[in-house]
């Protein structure tokens, strides 16, 4: 595993001691922020559910400040696109550092699924005259499964997605993951470093050591991981989302030299030819500032989140008829998933949500659609009435540990009221 290095700081807002915030240079940053735990109105709101944000102070100043610097595009020859150009490439310096490879395999993309859906298209392309098939677990990002069971359907094709299967603490099965592989055909392996709903880790090592022996290269979904857990390093295509770490929507693409990869519509001008779009560089800055003050407080971030999660374990499994899922030591610090019996996860959500507290439901990547977690069910898990809880970056929430012990103490009401809403209380 590649150790967090905090390095040097990006250059347009000065580094805060312990991860707090300070105001930029720029003056852009004289407006008070609003506190996240307050909307007016609807009184405290506890924020349980940071998937995707929020922006970390001290980014959210740097990317204010590049607006006025970092505007133009990096592509224009103009003092201005010079400049652009000089803090994209700076940033791109940073966040390879962190991760621990060279800036030239660095990319950066709209978003982390796209990041992913272009990793595996690329992948794909390279191999096209060996073969088209994938293998990927059964939990991975619908940026994953979702085009690739549409392929395999134009084509008439189940075999072009192999769709491995997983234990119930949702852990890839290692023999059956082999077996895919050996298929003639197969030319990309894709498994997520931990799975953002659930939270359990994967085997990476001993994945890439299988698909290794078959000649098939793997990629890696980090979008869950990055910033808050152990940079893996058993891959050979990364793929990260800057929201994971407190910054901005933003994909991450890393590609290691001497790996084929090639995009059907690439522009060689652009980000390495892994896209045809050119990254904004205010978002690229403050995904890099949220990566350097992420990673000088990444330690106790960690274990601060793993003692508050396992609170919201321990509740969760005290109430009658709930599950609590996913592997419970060897996971991410972060994310607690648990599914209680007899309602369905709209209600509990809703039901946390008027009383102040910030969930989700449903797969993490599909969650705008309320359906059953498709996580859950390769796990072979229950998977209605399902709440998942993602906490905030520990080191500038100073209120979470408050927040969760109220969550932790609202758990049983709240089941227990929705079933009783619903007639179910007392089966």
């Amino acid at each position: 595993m590649v150790s967090h290095d905090p390095g040097t700081n990006v250059g347009l807002v000065p580094p805060a001691p312990h991860g707090g915030s300070r105001r930029g240079s720029s003056g852009l940053s004289d407006n008070p922020r609003q506190d996240p735990r307050e909307t007016s109105g609807q009184g405290a709101r506890r924020l349980l559910d940071a998937a995707a944000g929020p922006l970390h102070p001290v980014a959210r100043e740097t990317l204010l400040a590049a607006l006025d610097v970092g505007w133009a595009d990096p592509a224009r020859l103009h003092a201005e696109g010079r400049r652009a150009r000089a803090l994209l490439d700076r940033s791109r310096e940073v966040v390879a550092a962190g991760l621990g490879v060279r800036p030239g395999e660095v990319s950066f993309l709209p978003s982390g699924p796209t990041a992913l859906e272009r990793a595996v298209d690329g992948m794909a392309y390279a191999a096209r005259r060996r073969g088209a098939r994938t293998v990927a677990s059964a939990v991975e990002h619908s940026a994953v499964l979702v085009p690739g069971r549409a392929r395999a359907a134009a084509a008439d094709d189940p075999s072009l997605l192999a769709e491995v299967a997983v234990d119930p603490t949702g852990r890839l099965d290692l023999d059956t993951w082999e077996a895919a592989l050996s298929v003639p055909g197969s030319v990309v392996a894709v498994l997520q470093s931990a799975n953002g709903e659930v939270g359990t880790r994967q085997p990476l090592e001993a994945a890439r050591e299988a698909a290794s022996t078959h000649g098939t290269p793997l990629v890696v979904d980090a979008m869950a991981s990055l910033g808050r857990d152990d940079v893996p390093t058993a891959w050979d295509v990364l793929v990260g989302d800057a929201r994971s770490w407190g910054g901005p929507p933003l994909g991450v693409l890393v590609v290691r030299e001497g790996v084929r990869w090639q995009w059907s519509q690439a522009r060689a001008d652009v980000e390495h030819g892994r896209t045809d779009v050119t990254p904004w560089v205010p978002l690229v800055l403050a995904a890099a500032e949220a990566w350097q003050q992420t990673a000088a407080t990444w330690a106790d971030d960690a274990r601060v989140a793993r003692g508050l999660v396992d609170d919201i374990r321990s509740a969760a499994a005290a109430v009658p008829d709930t599950e609590v899922v996913g592997d419970p030591e060897d996971r991410l610090p972060h994310v607690v998933t648990f599914s209680s019996l007899y309602v369905d996860g709209e209600a509990l959500v809703g039901a946390f949500d008027a009383a102040g507290y910030a969930v989700a439901s449903g797969s993490a990547c599909t969650s705008s659609t309320l359906e059953p977690s498709h996580v859950l069910a390769a796990m072979g898990v229950l998977t209605h009435g399902n709440v998942r809880v993602t906490l905030p970056l520990p080191a500038v929430s100073p209120g979470l540990a408050d927040d969760v012990a109220a969550f932790t103490a609202a758990i049983a009401p709240t089941v227990r009221g929705v079933r009783d809403s619903l007639g179910v209380g007392d089966l």
